[in-house]
């Protein structure tokens, strides 16, 4: 039998992000998830090497993957207009879910159980393991700093339509108070509003 699972999760590159906000750079769903992955992993591996820490950093990056899949269904909802109200963010989430559920059935039966939990859905009411919610917490993590790294790279280019969200998204991640991302933020994020010529002289 045919899936068309990944036909779906490929449409994913045609889901714009920022969809309210004047760009200098389109980036599509696709797009953010790699870079949530490479987030995601990053932290993980420097929450062990630094900070004696013991977590999965491929279980990470797996389900940075497949955070956002279901927007293949839902499209990208900006957050001002998800969290306008407790009652839309609701409708949202419960819309997510069946988006969920409806691409969990395309993946083929064998495979199913391997992920269920990357598309968010568990096979009882349950909470996860503690260890998957240290994942899903550096995930969260992982989201937002690369929203953070595209308002950098948006107010580089001189486009100040990003400047307000770049300082909200700042006093989010320190309210995180996560030494992992702290670390990053210190060590190598400062690259991220760097011209090519500018890191190639660093290189020098």
């Amino acid at each position: 039998m045919e899936s068309d699972f990944f036909a779906y999760m490929y449409r994913l590159k045609y889901i714009e992000r920022w969809s309210l906000m004047r760009n200098t750079t389109k980036e599509s769903v696709a797009e953010h998830s790699f870079h949530v992955g490479l987030l995601a992993h990053m932290l993980c591996e420097i929450g062990n090497a630094i900070f004696g820490r013991s977590l999965n950093a491929d279980r990470a990056a797996a389900m940075a993957l497949f955070h956002d899949a279901t927007e293949v269904f839902t499209g990208d909802i900006p957050t001002p207009v998800k969290h306008h109200n407790p009652k839309m963010l609701a409708s949202f989430r419960e819309i997510e879910a069946m988006a969920a559920e409806r691409l969990h059935s395309m993946v083929p039966v064998p495979l199913r159980p391997a992920y269920a939990s990357l598309l968010g859905i568990h096979a009882d009411s349950s909470p996860p393991m503690e260890a998957e919610q240290e994942l899903h917490g550096m995930l969260k993590a992982a989201d937002l700093l690369d929203a953070y790294l595209k308002c950098v790279s948006e107010v580089a280019s001189g486009n100040r339509e990003f400047a307000v969200a770049k300082m909200e998204i700042e006093q989010k991640l320190a309210q995180l108070s996560m030494p992992e991302v702290d670390w990053f933020l210190d060590h190598l994020a400062p690259g991220l509003g760097r011209t090519l010529d500018e890191l190639s002289r660093d290189e020098q």
